[in-house]
């Protein structure tokens, strides 16, 4: 499904700019100044990042993959400069679901070496009406707006600029007040990750506490974030994206959308699973790679999809999913997130043998039971932003910084120049 949103404190409206103010270095927005994305699309006025390559795109004319790949979840703008003002122009594209609460504008957060030092939106932009009890979306075209960040230190400083993991961003241009270069790499380890609107980021408060963003800042890693909302559906052309991209480090989370969209029976789910493994295999014979299965979701542990959207709870601005399946169909094959986890782990250890890196991690040590009751899904299929931290830390203890953790058996490898650790 979609990432779902919920009420939350609007972040700080970017204040307007006078012509008096206008930084004067235009610097082009290119691939050394971005990470997290894998394709850059080039249009009349600027760049979209896109975290599909165009030959994937053009593979499955899903709107919904469409939309949440263009989404830049752990996509960030990344530089090295003296500036004390720094400007950027997008055009977001914002999405109205009909009869749903309001969507406040996204969150981009900006750090300074490396801590936050500020947060800011971009009003205005494309909207796109959903009606998602007619099935249909109506689109608009809107301006350009622009982001400010002011009173930065008098430094030369590594900038980071996350943009919002929830709104398709077009990168119009980027002004500062001092020249800009690209930031050295720094030599850490980078970390692919694959899953569902839990990974893109769902009910995340910014881009920076999304729970994989949280994770790779505490592991110390530097994050390619493959979550796509409604589309970890095991597709071959995001499997073979996985094995083109350079990692040090993968892991894929499986099994909601599978169940939330009713997509295949257990036959298929096994030999899928196989097939994606086998593709990442391909091109990264050695890594360590974590196979993480669904955290928990009580509507779906014993009974089957398709998740529907409650049309009762809609009408009164809430946003509620239901279990449409019968728990006595999983008798013919149909998926529930019990099943998913029992095939998940049994593929694992079948594998093994023959590949000593792969490792497994049931979801539900970053979620489970006394999580549900302390912290339960908002919307009874994504977690909140609390939820968020509270995933983050512990795949981060788990896979990072325990005394044996997950991605064990590598080192850091060595420094490299920026076009290696960025796939564009």
């Amino acid at each position: 499904m979609q990432p779902a949103e919920h009420d939350r404190p609007t972040p700080p409206v970017t204040p307007p700019v006078t012509p008096q103010a206008i930084p004067p270095i235009t610097t082009l927005i290119t691939a050394d100044l971005l990470r997290g994305a894998l394709d850059l699309e080039r249009t009349e006025h600027g760049v979209i990042p896109h975290r599909l390559p165009a030959r994937a795109r053009a593979q499955c004319a899903d709107g919904q993959l469409a939309m949440a790949e263009s989404q830049p979840s752990g996509v960030r703008l990344v530089f090295r400069t003296r500036a004390g003002v720094v400007e950027l122009d997008t055009r977001p594209t914002k999405r109205i679901y009909v009869g749903a609460p309001f969507r406040p504008d996204g969150v981009y957060d900006l750090l300074v070496d490396g801590s936050l030092a500020g947060q800011g939106s971009v009003t205005g932009g494309n909207t796109v009406t959903i009606d998602m009890t007619a099935g249909t979306a109506e689109s608009r075209p809107g301006p350009v707006g622009t982001l400010r960040f002011t009173g930065l230190p008098n430094r030369v400083k590594d900038i980071e600029i996350w943009l919002p993991h929830n709104e398709t961003t077009e990168l119009v241009a980027l002004r500062t007040d001092a020249p800009v270069e690209p930031t050295p790499d720094r030599g850490r380890r980078v970390w692919l990750h694959h899953g569902s609107s839990i990974s893109h980021g769902s009910d995340a408060a910014s881009p920076t506490t999304t729970w994989p963003a949280l994770a790779a800042s505490l592991g110390d890693v530097e994050l390619i974030n493959l979550g796509l909302g409604g589309s970890a559906l095991l597709d071959p052309f995001t499997a073979r994206a996985m094995r083109d991209t350079p990692a040090d480090l993968i892991s894929v989370k499986i099994g909601i959308n599978l169940v939330n969209t009713d997509l295949m029976r257990l036959r298929a789910f096994g030999p899928a699973v196989h097939g994606f493994l086998d593709t990442i295999r391909e091109g990264h014979p050695t890594a360590p790679l974590l196979v993480v299965s669904p955290i928990l979701c009580p509507i779906h542990e014993e009974t089957p999809g398709p998740s529907v959207l409650d049309l009762a709870d809609l009408g009164k601005g809430q946003l509620r999913f239901r279990a449409m399946g019968d728990p006595a169909e999983q008798a013919d094959g149909k998926l529930t997130l019990r099943v998913i986890r029992d095939e998940l782990a049994r593929i694992v250890e079948q594998r093994a043998p023959e590949d000593p890196n792969l490792y497994h991690l049931d979801g539900r040590d970053l979620y489970g039971d006394t999580d549900s009751a302390e912290l339960p899904l908002p919307d009874d299929l994504h977690p909140d932003a609390a939820t968020h931290r509270r995933i983050g830390e512990r795949f981060a203890e788990l896979a990072f910084t325990s005394p044996e953790p997950l991605f064990r058996n590598t080192e850091p490898p060595e420094p490299a120049a920026p076009a290696v650790r960025n796939p564009l």
